[in-house]
């Protein structure tokens, strides 16, 4: 397991997007070779979704022969509703570069039956060769995507029901009113996310720093579900000083070279 500290979120953003473009470009992704590569929602990629327009925009990157696999998405969210991980991913990410909209997956939260939706999601990851690089953020209860607290470590993509916290911490996406915000969610599990060749979580904002602490200083636990990628053989924590504050200086100090 790596820990990058950055000084601040700018460049927190800025070092995950060049490992991304970096990947990408290293694996010489063609037609009858893809990079897959597992993305995230939340405020906290935004400016890594920033980074990666620009590279694409100066001509550095090309998402042509990308395939992409969003976390999770709302249940019941209308596809168009500015708030839904569809309407996020389009308008932050996905219309600013060249991907193909075939290979953008993103779970369907309207579909009929939805168990059969996080089934076939978990058949075009395999079909597409697997995920090669994760990116991932944290709730401030260290979940990942919406493998809420209790979550099991081994779990696959499914419908899962939201925990009070992160009812609360979505509100201000919907006026701040807790009625409007979904209480139900598709989301990929945190064996989904396991079985990727390489993980990236981003940490930032001092909000973050108990998950953070939890997440590497303390034991595996489905309380925490981040902290299974303790166990993951290619993990990146990518955060800033403020998600540190709950850390052992010793522990900050090993991580930035200085032990």
């Amino acid at each position: 397991m790596r820990l990058v500290i950055l000084d601040n979120y700018d460049l927190a953003s800025e070092w995950a997007a060049k490992y991304i473009c970096n990947r990408i470009i290293q694996f010489k992704p063609g037609q009858d070779r893809y990079f897959t590569l597992g993305l995230p929602t939340g405020s906290t990629p935004l400016g890594c979704y920033k980074k990666l327009i620009e590279y694409h925009k100066n001509g550095d990157l090309s998402f042509k022969y990308v395939k992409t696999f969003n976390m999770d998405e709302y249940v019941g969210l209308p596809r168009n509703h500015p708030e839904s991980y569809h309407s996020y991913m389009w308008n932050n990410f996905f219309k600013h570069i060249d991907i193909d909209p075939n290979n953008a997956h993103i779970l369907d939260g309207n579909a009929a039956d939805l168990q059969a939706e996080c089934d076939a999601f978990e058949k075009k990851i395999k079909e597409a060769g697997g995920i090669d690089l994760f990116v991932g953020g944290i709730g401030p209860d260290g979940h990942i995507a919406f493998n809420e607290p209790g979550s099991s470590l081994v779990s696959r993509t499914r419908l899962k029901t939201l925990a009070m916290d992160t009812i609360l911490a979505n509100a201000k996406y919907f006026d701040g009113d807790l009625s409007k915000v979904p209480t139900m969610a598709l989301t990929v599990g945190v064996g989904t996310v396991m079985d990727a060749r390489e993980v990236m979580i981003l940490i930032t904002g001092a909000h973050k720093a108990f998950a953070l602490y939890k997440a590497i200083e303390e034991g595996v636990n489905h309380m925490w579900t981040v902290s299974a990628f303790q166990q993951h053989p290619q993990t990146i924590f990518v955060c800033d000083e403020d998600a540190t504050l709950e850390l052992r200086v010793k522990t900050v100090k090993y991580f930035k070279g200085e032990h």
